[in-house]
């Protein structure tokens, strides 16, 4: 399912001569790999990092550390400062980042408990997010996490 999802959505992108970059952290690289797989990869993807541990966003991406000490390695507001320092490393119309709580050790409480994602994207500069929390393995996490993103790009592209 995800990943007609993802066809769909390289597909939309590829008509309107788009492309994209990820960062990702707990989907590891999932969501990268499920669109180099589409009949339009080659116009559409431009890379991804995954950058799993909290320190790479730092380093690599450069987010603030008092961000991730205030909010969070896995929270919205780490997300969407990812987006832009991604959009600052791999030029391309879209940046969509991904952080979350796959399995337990992490940051999770009550209010945001294992299976709590999080995914920023910016559109040509626009935003658009979700925190959405699933049920099921780590695997089925990070495959609902990747329908679900599919799914938003597909709407906000729509528009």
């Amino acid at each position: 399912m995800a990943e007609n999802k993802i066809t769909q959505c390289a597909s939309l992108m590829a008509a309107q001569h788009l492309t994209i970059a990820f960062a990702e952290s707990a989907t590891a690289g999932w969501l990268c790999s499920e669109f180099a797989l589409t009949p339009h990869s080659g116009a559409v993807l431009k890379g991804g990092i995954t950058c799993y541990d909290a320190s790479l966003k730092v380093d690599l991406l450069k987010v603030p550390q008092h961000l991730i000490d205030t909010y969070t390695p896995e929270s919205m507001e780490v997300t969407r400062e990812m987006a832009y320092c991604l959009a600052r490393l791999i030029p391309s119309d879209i940046q969509v980042t991904v952080t979350g709580l796959t399995s337990p050790g992490g940051s999770e409480t009550p209010e945001k408990p294992v299976g709590t994602m999080f995914v920023f994207a910016l559109i040509k500069g626009q935003p658009a997010s979700f925190r959405k929390v699933f049920k099921g393995s780590c695997e089925e996490v990070i495959h609902q996490t990747v329908a679900a993103t599919a799914e938003l790009l597909i709407n906000e592209l729509q528009k």
